[in-house]
């Protein structure tokens, strides 16, 4: 019963929503006002992919910085050579970061 309740209030709330959608004027040529909404949400779009790609960034540097630091404590004969690879990954994770903020640049252009 209560999986129907939550199936059944987020019909009506779909409904509810497309109500509004379908009342608003139509433009005179119909494409001026699609084209300032597609902005508004390309906007909102890139704004989210950045949050993403560097949310996950920087909890993918946690891990290596956490695996390194594990790493050099069992073996420290091997510090040197793991922190290089760690040094490397981090430059790669970043440049990754970095290359989703051109192209939210780029689509924001």
């Amino acid at each position: 019963m209560n999986k129907f309740r939550m199936i059944l209030w987020t019909v009506v709330g779909i409904l509810a929503m497309s109500a509004v959608a379908f009342a608003q004027p139509e433009a005179a040529g119909g494409t001026a006002d699609n084209a300032s909404t597609v902005a508004s949400y390309k906007a909102i779009a890139a704004g989210i992919g950045f949050a993403i790609a560097a949310g996950l960034g920087a909890l993918g540097q946690g891990k290596i910085a956490a695996a390194a630091a594990e790493g050099a404590a069992r073996n420290p004969g091997a510090a040197s050579k793991i922190q290089t690879i760690m040094i490397l990954g981090l430059a790669l994770i970043e440049s990754l970061v970095l290359f989703m903020l051109l192209v939210v640049f780029a689509v924001l252009r």
